[in-house]
């Protein structure tokens, strides 16, 4: 993994080329995949950890200063989000689909498959629920996906990592993202050129960012940012810690925190999922926390811009390599493709060079875990032994010295 500013590539998968940068989302079969046998039915997710349950809202963001950069008709930046928290009453509010139906047909349809092939997952967060109170006030964590995939996809650890007591935000960054659905249905593609230089893409979304953060200190303050002011969970305006505010992403959204980091201070805290960097801000000094969460076969040995960005961390800085994944094992692709090999067309020696040897939901388990464990520590002074050193009970990570 060189680290010039090429345009990066989609992170979603495919069956089995450039696996750190897969070019095209879609999972052809080959000559020697297994017949496609019926749908799997219902997909799912790994159950969250902690011992919050856990609540979600979307958020319709319009930023009227600033015009969307991977269009050409003059239009105002628009965003959706989603916000994952600790809450209560669940029983009374209905589970959030893991993608809006416009968007999951999409989302299927770009890998060859017809809307009835699979049923996505329903995921933990239940709609509008209150926010439990007795969390207190919320330290709130971002998460930037992949480049070409969607918000949807750090799924998994945002329900677990809102399980443990976080506001996790996950942004969808409208024309770069494969899919984002609008209220009303209104389904918006990626535009964005194949070609952009992917410092171009890490300037838009961190971009996008500091706006997000604008808008849930809005939220603080006691108003609302939905443009079309659906109403807000209860008690989330008094949760939203704006002092405690935390940043990770996977692949180039990984690359995608320090460069927010350093357009916003109020991001204390960051972490790159196995992304490789780009653009200035691997050359930049950075003096907060930062913790890089590698595959098993890269790290700051392999890949330059990880040994050039470790030099310039002025605070306290790790480095974690999950032995048995691959790069793709940081998305919610790690459980959903192997749940998916069938109709996908892709044999077992394909999901190891895809997706490793690590078991899926371990996988999850793992990363929500050590996530954790550094939001915990850099965000609310809350120490934990495992980033101390290799701890017995996860024996799958190593530190990187």
């Amino acid at each position: 993994m060189g680290a010039k500013d090429a345009p990066a590539d989609l992170d979603a998968p495919k069956a089995p080329a450039a696996l750190d940068a897969p070019a095209t989302p879609k999972a052809p079969a080959t000559p020697n995949a297994p017949a496609t046998p019926n749908a799997p039915g219902q997909l799912t997710l790994p159950e969250p950890s902690g011992h919050y349950r856990v609540g979600m809202t979307n958020l319709h963001l319009v930023d009227k200063k600033r015009t969307d950069p991977w269009t050409s008709d003059g239009r105002v930046r628009e965003l959706m989000v989603s916000l994952w928290y600790p809450a209560t009453q669940t029983a009374s509010h209905p589970a959030a689909p893991y993608l809006e139906p416009a968007a999951a047909a999409h989302f299927l349809a770009a890998r060859g498959l017809p809307p009835n092939a699979v049923t996505l997952p329903t995921t933990a967060g239940h709609l509008g629920a209150p926010v439990d109170r007795k969390a207190g006030k919320l330290p709130v964590v971002l998460y930037s996906t992949g480049r070409g995939s969607d918000r949807a996809t750090g799924t998994a650890l945002a329900q677990d990592l809102a399980s443990r007591g976080y506001l996790v935000v996950t942004l969808d960054d409208t024309h770069d993202g494969s899919e984002v659905q609008f209220p009303g249905g209104r389904l918006e593609v990626a535009t964005m050129p194949p070609d952009t230089p992917a410092s171009k893409v890490i300037a838009a979304r961190a971009a996008d960012t500091r706006f997000v953060i604008d808008q849930l200190d809005s939220i603080a303050r006691g108003h609302n940012p939905d443009a079309e002011h659906a109403p807000l969970p209860r008690g989330l305006s008094d949760a939203v810690d704006m002092k405690r505010i935390g940043m990770f992403g996977a692949s180039l959204g990984g690359a995608v925190v320090p460069e927010a980091m350093h357009v916003d201070r109020r991001i204390r805290a960051g972490a790159n999922l196995d992304g490789q960097f780009f653009g200035p801000a691997k050359t930049r000094d950075l003096d907060r926390p930062f913790l890089l969460f590698s595959s098993q076969n890269h790290n700051r040995d392999t890949d330059g811009s990880w040994a050039t960005f470790w030099k310039h961390l002025k605070d306290k800085r790790y480095d974690l390599k999950l032995r048995g994944a691959e790069h793709l094992s940081f998305m919610d692709y790690e459980v959903l493709w192997p749940q998916m090999a069938g109709v996908l067309g892709l044999s077992q020696a394909q999901l190891v060079q895809m997706f490793g040897t690590i078991a899926p939901d371990r996988a999850i388990k793992v990363q929500s875990t050590y996530l954790a464990a550094f939001f915990d520590k850099t965000l609310s002074h809350h120490d934990s032994p495992l980033l101390d050193g290799p701890s017995r009970h996860y024996p799958e990570i190593s530190f990187v010295r």
